[in-house]
């Protein structure tokens, strides 16, 4: 009777129990915190490349101002990689007063998707952003 009420172990037992529901917990938010940077960086990027190609004076210029802006910016982000960004900056198809500029990038390298137990997320991060010509 006296092996059942002794309590010396039980705080082991619980730590037993709570450290792998801990630990999943803090990896998830290591995990999706990261990509969701990732995601951010590249919409950041892809607004401000759109916000820069309105100062071009025809498409070609414009597009060249956002893949311009994008290739000197992406090295402020430090979960992207500037060699793995693909701009692409033109006219909208619904509205000719509107200019849209669209960055992708393949995170398929990225150190989360070589972790273990990670779901899977979509490697290719793709985000537009749309301004008017002339910029109001």
């Amino acid at each position: 009777m006296r092996f059942l009420r002794n309590q010396s172990g039980a705080s082991s037992v619980e730590f037993a129990i709570m450290l792998p529901l801990f630990l999943t917990l803090i990896f998830g938010i290591v995990v999706f915190g990261s990509y969701l940077t990732m995601v951010h960086g590249v919409q950041q990027l892809a607004a401000e490349a759109a916000r820069t190609s309105i100062a071009g004076l025809n498409d070609s210029e414009r597009s060249s101002l956002a893949n311009a802006y994008v290739t000197s910016s992406a090295s402020s982000y430090p979960l992207l990689d500037a060699n793995k960004l693909n701009v692409a900056a033109a006219p909208s198809s619904s509205d000719p007063n509107s200019y849209v500029v669209t960055v992708r990038y393949d995170a398929s390298s990225n150190f989360i998707f070589a972790l273990p137990f990670v779901p899977s997320l979509p490697s290719l991060i793709a985000r537009s952003a749309v301004i008017p010509n002339g910029g109001f």
